[in-house]
């Protein structure tokens, strides 16, 4: 379970430094990290309690990752 959780870390801070390299988001190379590690780390928890998932832990990583890349962002932009 923890290695689980290091590589859900590792997987998040990946897809956070690739989109935002990539163009997908301008919000910065930290603060893209943060979102993703964030979303994953809830996403990892709601699967861990609730059983709920999309496959693979890595495919939830990735899924998670971008979701809150996407939901965060434009939340708070006018």
């Amino acid at each position: 379970m923890f290695l689980t959780l290091m590589g859900t870390v590792v997987i998040a801070g990946i897809v956070g430094y690739l989109s935002e390299r990539s163009g997908f988001t301008r919000n910065g190379i930290v603060p893209s990290i943060i979102i993703c590690v964030g979303g994953a780390f809830l996403f990892y928890f709601v699967r861990i309690m609730f059983g709920i998932g999309f496959g693979s832990p890595g495919l939830d990583a990735i899924i998670s990752s971008v979701g809150a890349l996407v939901v965060v962002p434009t939340h708070w932009r006018k």
